[in-house]
This record gives structure tokens, C-alpha cells and sequence, in this order.
């Protein structure tokens, strides 16, 4: 950022202090299918006409356009006609549905349910916990119940962790050689999207999705197509219920949900069940170990404050967990992406 003498204070404060604006002028282009639009149209189009197929005020969507012109999200060219707005290459890639890079279905989780829980951050502060109940007035003594609250809000999450990894799964697969581990249960594993790109990965291997009855359904039914034999589904609560024997474990984006007694009661259910010589996989966002970033983290450990009962971690304290179950040979690697990857052996 420049050194302090560079710095203009209040103009910093003030960007930092509207940075929810700018969410939500990206939330709402989302929403309303813009970048959609601009897609299918295949030419640049007048924020007349954008306004006319979309059924929203022009004046809104001038407004609305020129914002994101201003986020490099879309493009504009004066033209004696007027303006004609067009999508970026970043737009067409990460925020149109048709996509496969799509990034849609987390601006919409965290545009209708995560910015809804954000408003109640200074409770979860004062309290240290989740605000589902303020949010949504709903209990969250059972975290996932409070998160899988109707069938449309469980997909819409799902469908928004299958984007994440199709843009950072290869990196966190291949942090590390997985080829000799050919029986995989992936723990938490949703709509599946890690485990496609891990049999993509590593073909030799066959990959089972442990996860929640209602969401193994789901998985099978919009998710997973009945063509691809090398990925199984076991309905379970692996807190609860026995966790089978395999050679590699994958926990991603799952011990961060949860305190550390939680982590170490799962991860010991992990190494009973894990075959000699087989490995857990963690993928999560490391904290540095001084915990001065990076920043992306440490917003994601005050989502899951507001969110969940866990934190973002550093590499050291989940070695620390890995350690107290058993697990040795413990390596770390960071991806330069979102998450990174901890592998520990048995």
C-alpha cells in the first residue's frame, strides 16, 4: 500500500468502510442476469435495452452498469447512438451461469444468506457465535440444520462449494503426489465437485462421498451423474456414525467449521479408520503463523464466526491437531490460491 507518508488516511478508511457497496452492485448484476445477457446477446447493448429484457428501471440499470464499468466488470464504448456496455473477460469467465468457472452460486449464497448474518457481526463479536437466529430466527444448537434450513438453501450452497473447486481443486489435488492412494473417502464432500476433479486427477482412484443423507440425495440427483462409476456416496454423520476404512481421507473446508475438540475428536475417528500407511488430506486457507494475514483468510474466520462454530487456522495449529490424533510425516503446502493443502500420514 505505500509507505505511511503515502498513505492518504481518510481516503483509505473511506474505501474500506464502502467495500460492502461494492458487494452488492456485484451481488445485484448477478441476480438480475446481466452479465448473462451481455453473454447471449453476443454484441454490446444500450443500458436501454438491458433495463427493456430484465424489466428493471433505466435509470437503475445506467446506474447499475456504470458501476461495474468502474469494477472492470464490464465495458463500455460511446458510440453516436450512446453507450453500449459489454462484458469483461473476467465477467464472462467467473460471472455468467453457463460458465464453468461460474462463480454465480457464491454470489448468491453470500448475497442471501452470508451478507444477512454479517449484519449481526458486532453480536458475534460481543458473544462468540453464530448469528443464524438473529439472521434467520431459526436455532443453531445444530449448525448444519440452521445452514441446510430448507432444500433450496442446501443446493444453493452445494452448487456454490462445487465453484469454489473449479477454479482451486486441481491446485489443492495436486499440492502433493495422491496417485499411490486409489480408495479415497471424501468427508463432507457436498455436491461432489472435488471428487470429480479428483478422479480427473488421479484416474486409478475411486472417490466416496461421505456426507449427510439429504445432501448425498441431492448429490445424486443434480450433481453426480449415474455415469461416473469411480464416485460412490455413503449416507452418514461421521461425528455420530463409523467412518469406513480407506487409504486417503480428504476434509476440506471441513475442520474450520468446527472448535478444536470437535477437530481432534474427528480426526481421531480418521486415523482408527485409516488403513497403515494411508493420509488425511486437510484442505482449508492457512493463516500466516503470526496471523497478519492473508487478509482473504482472515475474513473467512470472521465468517465462521458469524457462520459456524470453528476459525481459519495457521499450518502450525493444524499440525498441532493432525499430531494429537496420530497422524506424522505431516507436510504443508501453500497453493498461492484460496486454499491450501496439509498432508499428514499414518
Amino acid at each position: 500500500m505505500g509507505s505511511p507518508e503515502d498513505l492518504d488516511y481518510p481516503q483509505v478508511i473511506l474505501q474500506y468502510s464502502s467495500g460492502f457497496l461494492v458487494s452488492k452492485v456485484l451481488f445485484t448484476a448477478c441476480e438480475l442476469g446481466v452479465f448473462d445477457l451481455l453473454l447471449e446477446s453476443g454484441e454490446p447493448l444500450s443500458s436501454d435495452a438491458i433495463a427493456a429484457h430484465l424489466g428493471t428501471s433505466t435509470t437503475g440499470m445506467e446506474r447499475l452498469l456504470d458501476a461495474c464499468v468502474g469494477l472492470k466488470l464490464l465495458a463500455v464504448e460511446l458510440t453516436q447512438e450512446g453507450a453500449l456496455y459489454r462484458n469483461t473477460e473476467i465477467s464472462s469467465i467467473y460471472l455468467t451461469k453457463s460458465s464453468p468457472k461460474s462463480q454465480c452460486h457464491t454470489m448468491m449464497y453470500y448475497s442471501n444468506t452470508v451478507y444477512l448474518c454479517w449484519h449481526y457481526l458486532a453480536d458475534a463479536v460481543r458473544e462468540g457465535r453464530n448469528q443464524y437466529e438473529r439472521a434467520f430466527g431459526i436455532s443453531s444448537k445444530d449448525i448444519f440444520e440452521a445452514m441446510y434450513r430448507s432444500e433450496e438453501e442446501m443446493v444453493k450452497f452445494m452448487a456454490g462449494q462445487n465453484s469454489v473447486w473449479s477454479i482451486c481443486g486441481k491446485d489443492v489435488l495436486g499440492a502433493f503426489d495422491l496417485s499411490p492412494f486409489t480408495q479415497i473417502y471424501d468427508l463432507g464432500g457436498g455436491g461432489g465437485a472435488l471428487a470429480q476433479e479428483c478422479v480427473s486427477l488421479y484416474p486409478n482412484s475411486t472417490v466416496t462421498i461421505y456426507d449427510l443423507p439429504k445432501v448425498v440425495q441431492v448429490a445424486k440427483e443434480q450433481f453426480i451423474s449415474p455415469e461416473e462409476h469411480r464416485i460412490t456416496f455413503h449416507e452418514g454423520d461421521f461425528f455420530n456414525d463409523s467412518i469406513p476404512e480407506a487409504e486417503l481421507y480428504i476434509l476440506s473446508k471441513i475442520l474450520h467449521d468446527w472448535d478444536d475438540d470437535k477437530c481432534r475428536q474427528l480426526l481421531a475417528k480418521v486415523y482408527k479408520a485409516c488403513k497403515p500407511g494411508g493420509a488425511v488430506l486437510l484442505v482449508e486457507s492457512l493463516l500466516n503463523e503470526d496471523k497478519s494475514g492473508p487478509l482473504e483468510t482472515q475474513l473467512y474466520s470472521m465468517n465462521m464466526l458469524v457462520q459456524t462454530e470453528g476459525k481459519e487456522r495457521t499450518a502450525a495449529e493444524y499440525s498441532k491437531l493432525l499430531e494429537a490424533a496420530g497422524f506424522g510425516e505431516i507436510q504443508v503446502k501453500r497453493t498461492g490460491k484460496l486454499y491450501d493443502a496439509v498432508l499428514g500420514r499414518k
